[in-house]
């Protein structure tokens, strides 16, 4: 048998022709067919490998729509969460032909509208979110961490105005197109003033993207945030944490799924009881632990009405549950950082399928 000849990177992505990036995809993802899940990748799973494969001076652009979709398959994902902003007709047509002919689903990632004048930019995203087929589009009202960025309650009530008009101005525009918005829970507001706005806002069609990790920043317990925001679940980043104490609180990391502190089958039990054929996402981003500086005064300064008890509890719940190791990311070299990141992913995957029953 003649042996093959030998191909490089730049003649792999030239057969590949316009953006496929086919040295993208591991040597392993090509030497044996995926089992697969319905579990979906959000981008921001992979932002090492796309910084990686740039670095490589590759062609093309791993979160372009199509090409990132091709890679969720090739590891036997069932979906995904992705920027589609800039599809044209063509585009369009091929990215939904692609996910209907492997059975695969879609959610996109869009900014709110920031004023009348940020409407037409809008829309334009959710009508072709709309013509993708999408479950539904992510979306963030307010900036940054709420212990983080805001000084005090004040100012963050200002900006919870804003968020609560730009939900308001982007409603009539989801409504129109019949794609639900989903807002994330994003280390911002609690559960209460969360629910407060969707009764506010009052559509169908604007809903919750609940993150299972995020509100445990903001001293709540996960299981009650799940239980919570699930009426109003449109999608999900399912997410495991993995806590250490330190000095001013405590250290929350992104973990593979089973490998951190949360309960995620009773989790997945709730999100499908309220939402029966909803789609989960993973949101895994392989990086340092992040810090909650729960013990801090700047801290309390936009939560000063939060009980002690639920401090308690949460502090409770990072001595009983403390992570042997956290992961430490960013002093490894870059190529160190995508393998780690895509083992993360990989492991999540597997443990979707095989424990979860995704």
């Amino acid at each position: 048998m003649t042996p093959p000849l030998p191909i490089n990177r730049r003649d792999a992505l030239g057969a590949a022709g316009t953006g496929l990036l086919a040295a993208a995809l591991s040597p392993e993802v090509f030497a044996a067919e995926p089992r697969k899940t319905g579990l979906g990748l959000v981008i921001y799973d992979c932002g090492v490998r796309r910084r990686w494969l740039q670095q490589q001076d590759l062609a093309g652009d791993l979160f372009e729509p199509l090409t990132f979709l091709r890679y969720c398959q090739t590891l036997g994902a069932g979906g995904m969460q992705a920027k589609l902003g800039g599809l044209d007709r063509a585009g369009v047509k091929e990215l939904r032909g692609f996910a209907e002919q492997h059975s695969l689903f879609i959610d996109a990632i869009v900014d709110p509208p920031r004023d009348q004048a940020d409407l037409a930019r809008f829309e334009r995203e959710i009508r072709i979110a709309a013509e993708v087929g999408v479950q539904a589009a992510r979306s963030v009202i307010m900036p940054g961490r709420r212990y983080e960025r805001f000084a005090s309650l004040e100012e963050f009530r200002e900006y919870e105005k804003q968020g609560r008009k730009m939900a308001e101005l982007a409603a009539p525009i989801v409504e129109k197109h019949r794609t639900p918005l989903a807002i994330e829970n994003h280390k911002d507001q609690r559960n209460e003033e969360r629910i407060a706005l969707f009764e506010q806002i009052d559509s169908e069609y604007v809903g919750a993207c609940v993150d299972t990790g995020n509100s445990f920043a903001l001293l709540e317990e996960p299981i009650e945030t799940v239980r919570a925001l699930a009426p109003w679940a449109k999608t999900v980043h399912l997410k495991d944490q993995a806590v250490q104490p330190y000095a001013d609180g405590f250290l929350l990391g992104d973990i593979p799924l089973g490998q951190g502190c949360f309960d995620l089958k009773k989790m997945v039990e709730i999100l499908r009881k309220a939402q029966l054929q909803i789609r989960f996402t993973l949101e895994l981003i392989t990086r340092d632990a992040l810090r909650v500086p729960c013990l801090t005064e700047k801290y309390w300064a936009t939560m000063p009405q939060v009980a002690g008890k639920e401090l308690a509890r949460t502090l409770r719940t990072v001595r009983e549950n403390p992570a042997a190791k956290l992961q430490l990311v960013s002093s490894l070299p870059l190529e160190q950082q995508q393998a780690l990141e895509e083992q993360n992913v990989r492991a999540s995957l597997d443990f979707a399928r095989d424990t979860l029953k995704l």
